[in-house]
């Protein structure tokens, strides 16, 4: 009895600690998920750097209790909920979760939160939609280059045209 009670302590204060660190959280039903779809959704988020945790709704909402976060909606949801906790990334739980249920049914997204506030199943699909970390530092490290490369070309064209009016010359000397 006093290891049960333990282990839920534990898994208590491992919610209490993601939903306060979590920039995103992302509320599932999963009923039904084969272990290797269960595996291959966990390296998929772990790729991104996300947590999935499944836990008993009385520990999930207990923990967002204590965390401030009031979520009534955690009542209405039927079979094992799963949450997504991104710390790095806002946008990525949502874009691993949301392709992993195009391609499985089993899968079903309700709602979550985003910086502490709760969000529905069609805000989450719009964060989806959105580019991610890496992609928007990726295009802002292309615009800044974008001067700097136009700058290179403008002062190399000089030296380009410079050798071939000297290659013009030694040409017309023979």
């Amino acid at each position: 009895m006093a290891k049960l009670k333990a282990k839920k302590e534990s898994e208590l204060a491992s919610l209490e600690e993601n939903f306060k660190k979590a920039k995103t959280a992302i509320f599932s039903v999963v009923s039904g998920l084969t272990v290797g779809d269960s595996q291959e959704l966990r390296r998929k988020l772990k790729s991104q750097q996300v947590v999935l945790q499944v836990g008993k709704k009385t520990l999930l909402k207990k923990a967002l209790e204590n965390n401030q976060l009031p979520i009534t909606e955690l009542e209405d949801l039927r079979g094992n909920v799963a949450v997504a906790f991104s710390i790095a990334d806002e946008v990525a739980p949502a874009k691993v979760l949301t392709d992993f249920a195009k391609t499985n049914e089993k899968l079903q997204l309700k709602f979550g939160l985003l910086e502490g506030r709760m969000i529905t199943l069609e805000k989450i699909k719009q964060l989806a939609s959105l580019p991610g970390k890496t992609e928007l530092l990726t295009k802002l490290v292309g615009t800044i280059k974008a001067p700097l490369t136009g700058l290179i070309n403008v002062l190399s064209g000089n030296l380009r045209n410079l050798v071939n009016v000297l290659d013009a010359i030694k040409d017309s000397l023979k």
